[in-house]
């Protein structure tokens, strides 16, 4: 398994045991190291996944998973002239 990357400036944590029980975590964002953290990549969408640790903290880890391409992949048949016939 690949190592776990997490976003710089982005902190998760369970929510106050007053809150309402609607609200299922706080974020907490420090804008300059999530700014600089998400100026060093180069893709348009950044997943991350909000996981449980062993010892029940929050938190977020980007989702690098991209699917493999298939290099025997099929492509569909190239229509025959005969095939826009109106008969």
């Amino acid at each position: 398994m690949a190592d776990k990357e997490f976003p710089r400036g982005l902190i998760v944590k369970r929510p106050h045991p007053n809150a309402p029980d609607f609200i299922k975590a706080r974020v907490s964002i420090k804008r300059t190291e999530l700014i600089e953290w998400l100026q060093s990549k180069d893709k348009d969408w950044i997943n991350l996944d909000l996981a449980n640790s062993k010892n029940n903290t929050l938190y977020f880890a980007v989702d690098d998973f991209e699917p493999k391409k298939q290099e025997n992949e099929t492509k569909a048949p190239e229509p025959k002239e005969t095939d826009n016939l109106p008969f």
